[in-house]
């Protein structure tokens, strides 16, 4: 049996994706990559109060991604 990723196992995988990549870029490219960094946060900490999250949005219709 296939089993498919969860719309929240993708989102967090995301995030932590982008939070990898932005301190990577701070640190390599850019000190102002930092910001990323923190929009990222905020993006989740707004997520766990109001439940809105863009990226699973785009996840939902971009895969077809279903809550796990």
């Amino acid at each position: 049996m296939k089993r498919r990723m969860s719309l929240e196992k993708a989102v967090e995988a995301f995030a932590g994706a982008m939070v990898l990549l932005s301190i990577g870029l701070t640190y390599f490219v850019h000190p102002g990559f930092v910001w990323l960094t923190i929009f990222v946060g905020a993006n989740l900490l707004q997520q766990s109060f109001t439940g809105f999250c863009p990226a699973a949005m785009f996840f939902r219709k971009a895969f077809e991604l279903q809550s796990g």
